[in-house]
């Protein structure tokens, strides 16, 4: 993965597939430039043998090939930074993903296009599941919660073109200046 915004996808999409009705991203920055991503989801979870090794490139849930390089390549680059990766699971109760990293090391992968990346989550997804997105920094705060746009458009599907431009303003407006590396 070229950068941390294709990881945020990747996990994402693995809440998805496990049938999660709410996935929470959470992006916190420190003064110190470190960022902690956490996923949560309310899918199905997994077993503790299996939480134990999905780190393993030849662990995969996917019946298609026998390589799932996500989660690994995710720990490989918290821990080139410095930080880590840890994942709490139970099946039927959902999973936690946590990684660390430390946005000032050389090995840091680039942010990447984040505010497109969250807006594609819902686009992706319009029906379910719900999305809640947080980031902080020192100072500085933003959400932005499906379940609360849903309530406002009613009968108005999440894709279509005035609501995802609006969902993007917003997005944008929001996370930006959190996000932003300096």
């Amino acid at each position: 993965m070229r950068d941390l915004s294709m990881h945020v996808l990747d996990i994402a999409q693995n809440s998805v597939k496990a049938q999660a009705g709410l996935i929470t991203i959470t992006l916190a920055r420190d003064a110190d430039d470190w960022l902690t991503l956490t996923v949560r989801d309310d899918g199905c979870g997994m077993t503790p043998e299996f939480a134990a090794k999905v780190t393993d490139p030849f662990t995969t849930t996917r019946t298609t090939r026998k390589v799932g390089l996500g989660i690994p390549l995710l720990k490989e680059n918290a821990e080139r930074t410095g930080g880590m990766v840890v994942i709490r699971s139970a099946p039927g109760r959902g999973t936690v993903l946590t990684a660390t990293f430390n946005l000032r090391h050389i090995d840091c992968p680039p942010m990447g296009r984040m505010c497109d990346t969250l807006l594609t989550l819902v686009v992706m997804n319009p029906d379910k599941p719900d999305f809640l997105f947080e980031a902080s920094r020192p100072g500085r705060e933003a959400s932005f919660d499906t379940r609360a746009v849903r309530e406002a458009l009613g009968e108005v599907p999440m894709n279509t073109p005035d609501v995802t431009d609006w969902m993007r303003q917003a997005i944008e407006e929001e996370f930006k200046p959190i996000l932003e590396v300096s």
